[in-house]
């Protein structure tokens, strides 16, 4: 009995003493972690400090954060209205743009801007350019994508503020953990242009449902313990993506679906402080389209788009298809589906191979046309000779691609999701921009539709939308853009 005692107690003092250890081992773990994190963030602010010293600025400065300002895209575009439109506004500040493009001299980006975008800056734009670009590139992180650019791009701005402290830091290509850099470390105002959230809710229930997609992998799909775990990995990150998002002290956002997710993932309180401020976009040459089509037999539905995974462009072949199953053979000579858009590199050279190959199948491939990296006089030749443009991407954030079809005088049928659905195509009966769709049956059914709809009404849709483009026009976005700056340029 008394041997049993002693066993006992000696098992419970042992037990107590791990427990002490694991305890004491933590508190030192933590209390070291905290120690080192702090640590870092007052020798980082130190070397912020003392560039800050170095530069010795009379002016005020502000920055903006593009690492691939000589793109050339819609995100550029946005870019360079920006600077513009504050160097009008605001003589006392110089403009500073951190880019990658290590490859081009300052002038040389601007002379791409301008003869890109017709953007012509009222003063030079000084350049401040980064070595570190490739952390933020996706194909170094084949596995934990998101975390991975996004600790790359801590780094990439760490390079940047180290390189240049601004008054005003604006971050005009969704690198959300820049803010915490440039706020934490050198107090600066913090605003941003948020094209499109890092992650949202549609991932999420992409995920939680268990759906394969170009961002969910099969093999992910088909296992609940890989689903839950990648999950908790979504959680976790958009976690993180709101904590980064309350930094900013100005948000602007591109559309209303952004707004609503943004809102959603950053929290109720920056409701207050996020503006809708729509991109620019550049319709002054496609105005310039008669709103009459050409008196032929030749009826085409044009998509204009990059082919890339999430423009489904699947989706428009097997829409077409069903659309010509429907049309007297005698008549289907008439009909012509022209697939236009830009082919980056060989993931997008297999898609259009894979186009080609679900055409052939269907037995239409004497109807469908694939034109890649067309040049700007041959998109506007095929959207003045286009009745219909289609659009198919779920959830498109914007939808450029939708309001240049309105301005070109091409019925819109986009996808009823996103940025079509809640901005771009609106209205109904007279005062209709457009159409929306989601299946095989809603597309081909709508295409019959606009195919037998007479030309008055045709033209009277057709002018409804190109008067509604004005929403999207360089000069509506200068002046959303600067009000909503405003609170910090004082």
């Amino acid at each position: 009995m008394y041997s049993r005692t002693v066993a006992v107690l000696s098992q419970t003092y042992i037990s107590m003493l791990l427990f002490n250890c694991i305890i004491s081992t933590a508190l030192l773990l933590l209390s070291t972690g905290i120690f080192i994190f702090f640590g870092a963030i007052w020798y980082l602010k130190r070397g912020v400090r003392l560039q800050k010293k170095r530069q010795n600025d009379s002016k005020k400065i502000i920055g903006f954060f593009h690492p691939y300002c000589n793109a050339g895209g819609g995100g550029e575009r946005v870019l360079w209205c920006a600077i513009r439109a504050i160097q009008l506004k605001y003589p006392q500040y110089d403009c500073i743009v951190y880019t990658g493009d290590c490859d081009a001299t300052g002038d040389d980006i601007l002379k791409h801007a301008e003869l890109k975008f017709n953007i012509t800056l009222p003063k030079k734009v000084k350049f401040i350019f980064l070595c570190k670009r490739e952390w933020v590139e996706a194909h170094h992180y084949p596995y934990f994508t998101l975390l991975g650019q996004a600790i790359g791009s801590m780094v990439l701005s760490y390079e940047a503020l180290n390189s240049y402290v601004p008054d005003v830091f604006l971050d005009s290509m969704g690198y959300s953990m820049s803010y915490f850099i440039f706020k934490t470390l050198a107090a600066c105002k913090v605003a941003c242009y948020v094209h499109y959230p890092t992650i949202s809710t549609d991932m999420l229930a992409v995920v939680s449902d268990r759906t394969g997609s170009f961002n969910n992998r099969g093999i992910i799909a088909r296992s609940m313990v890989l689903t839950n775990l990648k999950l908790l990995y979504y959680h976790l990150f958009a976690w993180i993506y709101g904590c980064a998002g309350k930094r900013c002290d100005v948000v602007m956002v591109n559309s209303t679906w952004t707004k609503g997710h943004i809102e959603t993932l950053w929290g109720k309180s920056t409701k207050r402080m996020i503006t809708k401020v729509f991109p620019p976009c550049d319709v002054k040459g496609f105005l310039e389209i008669p709103l009459q089509r050409p008196a032929n037999d030749a009826l085409t539905i044009l998509s204009v788009s990059q082919f890339r995974p999430e423009k489904n462009h699947k989706l428009q072949v097997q829409s077409f298809s069903h659309f010509l199953s429907q049309v007297p053979e005698s008549q289907r000579h008439m009909y012509t589906l022209v697939l236009a858009g830009g082919c980056r590199n060989e993931g997008d050279a297999k898609r259009i191979e894979e186009i080609k190959a679900l055409a052939n199948h269907l037995e239409i491939s004497q109807h469908v046309e694939i034109k890649s990296n067309i040049s700007f006089t041959e998109l506007k030749q095929l959207l003045a000779s286009s009745h219909i443009g289609i659009h198919t991407m779920n959830n498109e954030h914007f939808g450029i691609g939708v309001v240049e079809f309105q301005a070109a005088g091409a019925i819109a049928l986009a996808h009823r999701s996103g940025g079509p659905l809640m901005d771009i195509v609106i209205g109904d009966g007279v005062h209709s921009t457009g159409f929306l769709a989601e299946c095989v049956e809603d597309y081909s059914g709508t295409m019959k539709m606009i195919f037998d709809m007479s030309e008055e009404k045709r033209l009277q849709i057709a002018g409804s939308a190109r008067n509604a483009c004005e929403r999207f026009s360089e000069k509506q976005f200068e002046e959303d853009f600067l009000l909503a700056l405003h609170p910090l340029m004082q």
